[in-house]
């Protein structure tokens, strides 16, 4: 079966998600983060998998749920400390970030029998997933990321190495006030949207 790799920040004021601040306060916007992040474990939880890792910059707090091994981050650009995360692994690894509360339980049960790769394109030019068969750390370092052309690289890379990848769908990473009203409308019955509702936020606040 494959580990599920989730690469997350402690969600602290003034360290998550500051592109939401305007309109949202530090504070806001780390809540906001919290409850991203704790849709993104809960799914994990409900996804079948060898292993659970949280690969986090930070410490654990009461929003972490039980199931999960934590490890810390790597130092190091973002490219060295995703490769890091799958250097870690031995077997088959599927990775995501934080920043998207409207993934599924079947998004993410990946069947590596017939390819060697997953990748999860983001509307901003990211990435959102990335599964490896194989777990090759030189396969990421040197990417150029938080980047518009990063996951095009990355998707590159993975072909330049000849690996057969299996696309899955298009998902949008929540960065703006605009992304967190949009992903929330896509994701209504989540805690991210509960909380977005809550805090009485809309683009133009």
């Amino acid at each position: 079966m494959t580990t599920l790799l989730v690469i997350a920040k402690e969600p602290l004021p003034g360290r998550v998600k500051t592109r939401l601040t305007p309109p949202f306060t530090p504070e806001e916007a780390a809540a906001l983060a919290e409850a991203s992040l704790v849709d993104t474990l809960h799914v994990v939880l409900a996804t079948p998998a060898r292993r659970r890792v949280l690969v986090l910059a930070g410490a654990p707090g009461p929003w972490l749920p039980p199931g999960f091994d934590v490890v810390p981050q790597c130092g190091g650009g973002l490219d060295e400390r995703l490769a890091a995360a799958f250097a870690g692994c031995d077997g088959p690894a599927l990775l995501i970030g934080m920043d998207t509360p409207q993934v599924t339980p079947e998004l993410l049960t990946v069947d590596f029998a017939d390819c060697d790769a997953y990748f999860g394109p983001a509307e901003d030019g990211g990435f959102w997933a990335l599964g490896l068969a194989d777990p090759d750390p030189a396969l990421l370092r040197g990417v150029p990321m938080s980047a518009p052309t990063t996951g095009a690289v990355q998707r590159e890379r993975l072909a330049v190495a000849g690996l057969r990848v299996r696309e899955l769908p298009r998902l949008r990473d929540v960065d703006t006030a605009g992304d967190a009203k949009a992903v929330a409308v896509a994701a209504p019955g989540s805690r991210f949207a509960a909380e977005l509702e809550r805090l009485g936020a809309a683009v133009g606040r």
